[in-house]
């Protein structure tokens, strides 16, 4: 096959056709990439036969589990997989979450390239040192942060946020539970040997961040 008749057979996969060659590519089953990418096999099965829409969660689990891009997974035309030109700016990048706007802080590593579209001056990057998002994130990753100190916790229900938790940074999923006519913030990883955190007027809490990408990842 040449290279122009590849080219327009990929354009023309799916969602669903493009996981599943890119499963396949990596030697994995459904169930070893449903279990990494905590998404149900069934679920991932309808998908790969193109009877389910993935919803966007679901696509950057599913990236971040098969190692590429979310836009490939997408796909854009033709020359979705073709190597393009990047453009980035940069971003600082930090080691622990910082208390505070991204500009303001001059604990920063360094300043870590993103793709331009990305840049903004309230986001910033984060290098993980933890596991509590495995496998989701790994240690060493780097994700793309935006930095949202005063967003509502019913606001981002489900989404991995960088908090502060009594002075002490945490990254997990935010979920907020009634319990006796009360909101509870309750905030758990990824990794099923992570406890969950349960968040009461008792604790000084704050949301610092959500993260939207996962940049890049040191294989």
């Amino acid at each position: 096959m040449n290279i122009n008749s590849r080219i327009e057979r990929r354009a023309s996969e799916s969602v669903g056709d493009r996981v599943r060659r890119r499963r396949l590519e990596l030697g994995m089953t459904q169930t070893q990439l449903s279990s990494l990418a905590n998404v149900n096999q069934g679920y991932l099965s309808s998908i790969e036969k193109g009877k389910a829409n993935p919803r966007k969660r679901t696509l950057d689990a599913l990236a971040v589990a098969l190692d590429i891009p979310q836009g490939v997974l997408i796909g854009g035309g033709q020359d979705h997989d073709a190597p393009q030109p990047l453009e980035t700016r940069e971003l600082p990048l930090f080691g622990s979450i910082p208390a505070g706007p991204p500009a303001q802080s001059q604990q920063q590593l360094e300043m870590f390239p993103v793709l331009r579209h990305q840049w903004s001056p309230d986001y910033y990057c984060l290098r993980l040192s933890f596991d509590s998002m495995e496998p989701t994130l790994k240690p060493g990753d780097v994700v793309l942060v935006h930095y949202r100190a005063d967003v509502d916790p019913l606001h981002v229900q489900g989404r991995i946020c960088a908090c502060l938790v009594d002075g002490e940074p945490t990254l997990k999923r935010v979920w907020v539970e009634q319990r006796g006519g009360q909101n509870l913030v309750i905030l758990r990883g990824d990794n099923p040997r992570v406890e969950p955190m349960l968040i009461d007027e008792t604790h000084d809490f704050a949301i610092q961040g959500v993260v939207t990408h996962l940049v890049d990842r040191v294989c």
